[in-house]
């Protein structure tokens, strides 16, 4: 009789594994639903035009920040650094692309200094404001400048400040917080990766 308890126990194990184990292929951001391709063309750091729909069959991470901004900005790129350390094999299948919210200050040149310093793979784009403006709306950015009079800057940005995640079929598919862990970062890419 000291079976029954033995397989009790299997069975408690098998099914906490099993729990752990499904949605191991769910993203941990938030889902959303299909959104329709939205494309666009911008200058790179190398002032060269970036298109976004020349990267299909890569995941994209898609980010909106500035040059100038004191915090969350270097942070994200930061985190971005530590996730691109963390995908390895799989960082050539992965784009990492910087949206600037402030084209007045960023210019090509400033963008290539400043991404540099997190990885001279991340790509850094920019525009005239009626291009940026449009890429804005399609992705519900809002950005916001906000005048600093005791400031070197002399003025920042507020801005929408999750990070994008957009499918090998160029389908933005979910979004995350700025905040996020590198790990979950990784394991979104690697599942977006997978389909």
């Amino acid at each position: 009789m000291r079976t029954k308890p033995i397989c009790l126990l299997l069975v408690v194990v098998c099914g906490i594994a099993a729990v752990l184990g499904c949605g191991s292929d769910s993203l941990r951001g938030t889902t959303l639903p299909e959104l329709p391709f939205s494309d666009f063309t911008l200058i790179d750091q190398h002032g060269k035009p970036f298109t976004l729909s020349r990267d299909k069959g890569e995941v994209t991470l898609m980010f909106f920040g500035f040059t100038f901004c004191p915090d969350v900005c270097p942070l994200t790129l930061s985190t971005w650094k530590q996730t691109a350390d963390q995908l390895t094999d799989e960082t050539g299948r992965v784009k990492f692309v910087y949206v600037t919210v402030d084209p007045e200050r960023d210019t090509p040149e400033k963008l290539k200094t400043h991404l540099a310093v997190f990885s001279p793979d991340f790509i850094g784009l920019t525009g005239e404001t009626a291009q940026l403006d449009s890429v804005y709306s399609n992705y519900g950015v809002i950005r916001e400048r906000v005048e600093i009079s005791e400031s070197a800057a002399g003025y920042l940005m507020n801005h929408t400040s999750s990070i994008y995640f957009l499918d090998r079929n160029g389908i933005w598919v979910s979004r995350m917080s700025n905040d996020a862990k590198p790990e979950d970062i990784a394991h979104d890419v690697k599942v977006l990766l997978s389909r």
